[in-house]
C-alpha cells in the first residue's frame, strides 16, 4: 500500500524518492487492485508520466514547490479534467474531453498534485452505489459483493485498497461520507462555502448548490488538513465561497470540547455493531478529557423526509432537463428508479415554498444547539456497506449523512469498528460552520486512538 499524500509530499521533498518514483508506484498500485475493484476508470499514464518528469526538473532546478509537490492523485468522474475524457456516469457525456480543468482539480494542479486517472461514480451523481451504464460497477474492497458506495464511492474504493494517496471527491447527500464509512477511510466534507463548487461539467442550481461540497478522500487524517488548505478560498465565480481562514487543527484543545454522541437518529435503527462503535468513539474522546454527553442532534430526526422532499419536490423534471441536455436517452436503473421516486412525490409550488423555510428552520433549531455543545459525534449510516443494487431500498439508514448536507456544517469521518462480516464501520464527527479544524482534530485523535484496523481483501 502505497503512503499517503502527506507523507509522499515531504519524502518527495526531501529527495528520499523523485516524482517519477511516486507516479509509478501509485500506477502499479492502481494495475495490481483495479481489475477487481473497477474503481478507475480513465487512466492518464502518458500525462502523469510526463508530469513527473517536469516535476523532478522543477525541483532539480531549484524552483520554489508546491506542498503536493509530486504527489500522484485521482478525481472523481464529476471534475473536469484537461484532456482527460469526463462523463459523470452519463451515456451522453461518453466521449466529452473538457479542455480545462475545474477549479479544485486546477488547485490541486497548481499545489504539484499529478492527475493519475478519474474514478467512477453513480449516474449524475444520484446514488450511494457507484454504477453506471458507461463503466458499470465499483466494488468494495473488503467484499466485492458488497457497494464501495456513492456517488464518490470510485474514490473511496481506490484510496481503501492504498492504491491512491489522495482522492477528490463531492458531497451533496453524503457521497464521500458513506463511501469512506463503507471501505473504511478518512474523509471530510468541508463547510459549505469552504471550498467553491464551480464546475464546467456539472453545474449546480438552485437548492442542489447548497446542498453540495468538495472535498478528498485519503488515508490519513493529516492528508485531508493538508489537501483542505489547497483547496480552501474563494474562486470569483462560485457566490457562496467566503474568504475564512482555515485554522489549525493541531492548534485544537481536544480537553476542551463538549462533545454530544447519539447512536439512533429515531428514522434509520443503526446494527450493534454501530452502536459499540459510536460509543467506543465517545469513550476515547471523554478519556482525552473531553466533556462528553449523551443527547441527540435535535433536527436529525426530520433529515430523511426534508432531505428527500427537496431533492425531488419537482417530480425529477430538472433531471429529466439534464439528462436532454447532454443526450443520454437510456438512463441508468439507479436514475430510473430515482426519477419514478420523484415523479410519485411530486408537490405543488405552495408545498415545496413550505419546504424549503423549514430547511431555514432546520438550520437555525441546529445551530442553536450549539450553543451548548462543540462537536457532534454520530454514526454515519445505520448499516456498514450493503450488497449491491440494495441502497436505495435502504434510504432511512443515510438520515445521519443527510443531516449535515441540510446545515452545512463540516463533517469528518474515520473508521471506529468492523462489522462481523468485517467490513469498516465509521462514525460521524460534525462540527459549527467554519470549525472544520475541529472535526479534523478529533478525527486525528480517534484515528489514533482506535486503529489499527484489519486491511481490505483486495489491497495493492
Amino acid at each position: 500500500m502505497i503512503d499517503g499524500a502527506a507523507t509522499l509530499a515531504a519524502r518527495i521533498r526531501a529527495e528520499e524518492l523523485s516524482a517519477q518514483d511516486a507516479v509509478e508506484g501509485c500506477l502499479d498500485a492502481i494495475g495490481r487492485v483495479n481489475g477487481a475493484l473497477n474503481a478507475v476508470v480513465q487512466l492518464a499514464s502518458e500525462g502523469a508520466r510526463s508530469e513527473a518528469v517536469a516535476a523532478d526538473e522543477r525541483q532539480a532546478s531549484g524552483a520554489p514547490l508546491g506542498p503536493l509537490h509530486g504527489v500522484p492523485v485521482t478525481i472523481k468522474d464529476c471534475f473536469a479534467t484537461d484532456g482527460i475524457v469526463t462523463t459523470v456516469g452519463t451515456a451522453g457525456l461518453r466521449a466529452f474531453v473538457p479542455d480545462a480543468d475545474d477549479v479544485t482539480v486546477g488547485r490541486l494542479r497548481a499545489a504539484g498534485a499529478i492527475v493519475v486517472g478519474k474514478t467512477n461514480c453513480p449516474e449524475f451523481l444520484l446514488g450511494f452505489e457507484s454504477d453506471n451504464l458507461v463503466y458499470g460497477r465499483t466494488a468494495n474492497p473488503y467484499d466485492v459483493g458488497h457497494t464501495c458506495g456513492g456517488s464518490s464511492g470510485g474514490e473511496a474504493a481506490i484510496v481503501g485498497a492504498g492504491a491512491s494517496p489522495l482522492g477528490l471527491g463531492s458531497d451533496s447527500g453524503g457521497s464521500l461520507r458513506v463511501p469512506a464509512h463503507f471501505c473504511g477511510v478518512p474523509t471530510l466534507k468541508p463547510t459549505h462555502g469552504r471550498v467553491p463548487i464551480t464546475s464546467a461539467v456539472f453545474p449546480s442550481a438552485g437548492p442542489f448548490s447548497r446542498l453540495r461540497a468538495v472535498g478528498t478522500l485519503a488515508p490519513t487524517v493529516d492528508d485531508l488538513a493538508l489537501a483542505l488548505t489547497v483547496l480552501a478560498g474563494p474562486d470569483g465565480r462560485d457566490p457562496w465561497a467566503a474568504p475564512v481562514p482555515v485554522p489549525d487543527p493541531a492548534a485544537v484543545d481536544v480537553a476542551s470540547l463538549r462533545v454530544a454522541v447519539y447512536t439512533d437518529d429515531g428514522v434509520g435503527s443503526p446494527t450493534p455493531e454501530t452502536v459499540a462503535a459510536v460509543e467506543g468513539a465517545a469513550a476515547a474522546l471523554e478519556k482525552a478529557g473531553a466533556e462528553v454527553e449523551a443527547v441527540r442532534l435535535p433536527v436529525a430526526e426530520q433529515a430523511v423526509e426534508l432531505y428527500t422532499g427537496i431533492l425531488g419536490g419537482d417530480g425529477g423534471a430538472g433531471l429529466r432537463r439534464l439528462l436532454d441536455m447532454v443526450g443520454t436517452t437510456e438512463p441508468s436503473p439507479l436514475i430510473a428508479n430515482m426519477l419514478a421516486f420523484m415523479s410519485a412525490n411530486v408537490q405543488p409550488a405552495s408545498e415545496y415554498a413550505d419546504r424549503l423555510a423549514r430547511w431555514d428552520r432546520f438550520r437555525l433549531d441546529a445551530m442553536t444547539f450549539l450553543d451548548r455543545v462543540d462537536v457532534v459525534l454520530s454514526p454515519v449510516a445505520a448499516v456498514p456497506a450493503l450488497p449491491h443494487g440494495t441502497t436505495f431500498e435502504n434510504i432511512n439508514a443515510f438520515g445521519y449523512v443527510f443531516t449535515h448536507n441540510l446545515t452545512g456544517w463540516p463533517a469528518a469521518v474515520v473508521r471506529a469498528g468492523t462489522s462481523p462480516e468485517g467490513l469498516p464501520i465509521g462514525v460521524q464527527i460534525a462540527c459549527a460552520p467554519w470549525r472544520d479544524d475541529r472535526a479534523l482534530a478529533v478525527a486525528r485523535l480517534l484515528e489514533a486512538e482506535l486503529g489499527p484496523f484489519p486491511p481490505p481483501t483486495i489491497a495493492a
